[in-house]
């Protein structure tokens, strides 16, 4: 008997087996219990998430020879040719290769004869979406109200393509795209019954590599028990998906965390020397940020079976929270520019330096740095210093005889509060363009107005816009960064409400379309632009005009 492939060998045959849809299968499995049923189905979903197989149940449950049910018995011959795709009374068309009106008429003229066989006439379209709009049409009337013994079954990838006449004639339910738990459980069962031995982690590399398609996650184990000759171990699956070892990406993390610039170059060298994808590296780069992002925030997310799930929460507590959201958002927009790049190392250890590059900015300063004024600042100004005060003695009148002059006052700090009054002009954008700050507590800082200030007390507002940035993590360093930079404790309260636009991001933003305009007029006067636009009915893309910096 010739091989038959596992994603037919083991394709569900009754709704308990069905994997990952629970919510069309309650509803189905409740609908054919009470007997209320519909003349139409549509279901919709991605590949191989069950569309086809959900359809040829719902067939048997209607044709079942012990009657209508959710539990269709398997054994009967009308539920084994089902099974065998043998049954006459269940016609399966592929509308990609039917999609004219001729096709459509001849299912209809068909759907007049009563079932040959089966309790019902069951009309199975696949990919409904690619008929043309005069089949949709001719089939309008017969969609509302067939006959008693039909039932239509439409099933399509793409349910935006369909006209909204046929969609309200039909009861739809959305398969989801499987959970990668649910495909491991699914192919450590198959596995199982295949008598075959396999490596978990194997099996989760599959689970991804499918995004969701458990028929993907099996023609993938197909291939991986042929590349394996009979074993699905970790290291040949990664082997033949072309997947970056995860020891890598801890390794780049860890060094990221170092501020090792050098190992992180010295390990996008090896990467290279063994061929490896930067495209890959970057795409489970991001997993893994998220991962960690999951340990820091939610830990119980972490499934318990994880193999890395230890590396995971000790890199949880090497990043801050900030600094794992900012490098997940570089990995992303890394791999999108990675063709634009000279080549694919050359953009990839960009990516690594930038993420370097925001680490040292907001890691704090090293005992050997130059330490900012030590008296309490609020703004960009000169840091505040004490300053002693000369003054000089009055003259003697004539005759009096000199004195000694008393020595002078020792020198004394000035109070905080007069310090302020008479250095700080309120230039808080001016302030933070020298804070030592970096992430999302640098974000907050830019979106901060600044409402009032007196000796050691900063009040500043964030408008209701960036309310996610009142995390209290990036509050503390934002105050810990005007500590550091006035050398003394600064009191700071940030609240939420309304500004005036003094902010400096909005000043940034302002600025930046003040130099934007300043260019395209600069361009659109330009005699020879001029002359293009006048004579050769040229036009100025706007889009593409950047000011010099």
């Amino acid at each position: 008997m010739s091989y038959q492939v596992l994603a037919r060998k083991w394709r569900p045959k009754s709704f308990a087996e069905l994997v990952g849809q629970e919510h069309v299968v309650k509803a189905l499995s409740n609908a054919l219990d009470q007997q209320r049923l519909h003349h139409a189905y549509l279901l919709t979903g991605t590949r191989g998430v069950g569309k086809t197989t959900v359809a040829r149940i719902l067939a048997k449950s209607l044709n079942c020879e012990s009657g209508i049910t959710s539990t269709p018995c398997g054994t009967c011959a009308t539920c084994r040719e089902i099974d065998s795709g043998r049954f006459i009374d269940l016609l399966e068309l592929d509308a990609a290769s039917n999609t004219g009106i001729d096709n459509m008429r001849e299912v209809l003229d068909n759907a007049q004869y009563a079932p040959t066989a089966g309790r019902f006439k069951v009309y199975l379209i696949d990919e409904v979406h690619m008929l043309s709009k005069a089949a949709f049409n001719s089939m309008l009337k017969t969609l509302e109200e067939p006959p008693e013994h039909v039932k239509f079954i439409l099933a399509t990838t793409d349910p935006q393509k369909i006209p909204v006449t046929v969609l309200s004639r039909c009861l739809q339910f959305n398969l989801k795209q499987m959970p990668p738990a649910a495909i491991v459980g699914h192919l450590r069962d198959v596995l199982q019954r295949e008598s075959l031995t396999f490596e978990l982690p194997a099996l989760q590399l599959l689970a991804r590599s499918a995004q969701g398609s458990m028929r993907d996650a099996l023609s993938l184990l197909d291939q991986s028990i042929a590349y394996g000759g009979g074993k699905v171990g970790e290291a040949p699956v990664r082997a033949m998906l072309g997947a970056i070892d995860q020891s890598y990406l801890f390794t780049l993390l860890e060094r990221l965390a170092d501020a090792d610039g050098a190992g992180l170059i010295a390990l996008t060298e090896q990467m290279e020397e063994r061929s490896l994808s930067y495209d890959a590296a970057l795409q489970d780069l991001g997993a893994l940020l998220h991962q960690i992002a999951l340990a820091q925030t939610v830990p119980q997310a972490l499934s318990e079976d994880l193999p890395e799930r230890q590396r995971i929460l000790d890199l949880a507590q090497r990043f801050s929270p900030e600094d794992v959201q900012l490098h997940y958002q570089i990995a992303l927009h890394g791999r999108k520019d990675l063709s634009l790049a000279p080549d694919e190392f050359a953009g990839f250890s960009m990516t690594l330096l930038r993420m370097l590059a925001f680490t040292l900015e907001s890691a704090p300063a090293g005992g050997g740095g130059m330490k900012h004024a030590t008296a309490p600042v609020t703004h960009a100004a000169s840091p505040v210093r004490p300053v002693a005060a000369v003054v000089a003695p009055p003259e003697a009148p004539p005759g009096h005889k000199a004195q000694e002059p008393a020595p002078p006052p020792p020198v004394q700090t000035p109070p905080v509060r007069a310090a302020a009054d008479n250095v700080f002009d309120g230039d808080w954008p001016g302030l933070v363009a020298q804070l030592r700050l970096g992430g999302m507590a640098k974000m907050l800082a830019q979106h901060c107005e600044l409402k009032s200030y007196e000796g050691r007390r900063i009040e500043l507002c964030v408008p209701d816009e960036h309310k996610h940035l009142m995390e209290k993590a990036y509050q503390d360093k934002l105050k810990a960064a005007l500590d550091d930079y006035a050398g003394a404790p600064v009191i700071l309260n940030i609240s939420l409400g309304s500004v005036t636009g003094l902010t400096p991001a909005r000043l940034d933003h302002q600025e930046k379309q003040a130099r934007q305009a300043e260019a395209i007029a600069a361009i659109e006067q330009d005699p020879f632009v001029r002359d293009l636009v006048e004579n050769l009915d040229a036009q100025v893309i706007e889009s593409t005009i950047k000011p010099i910096d």
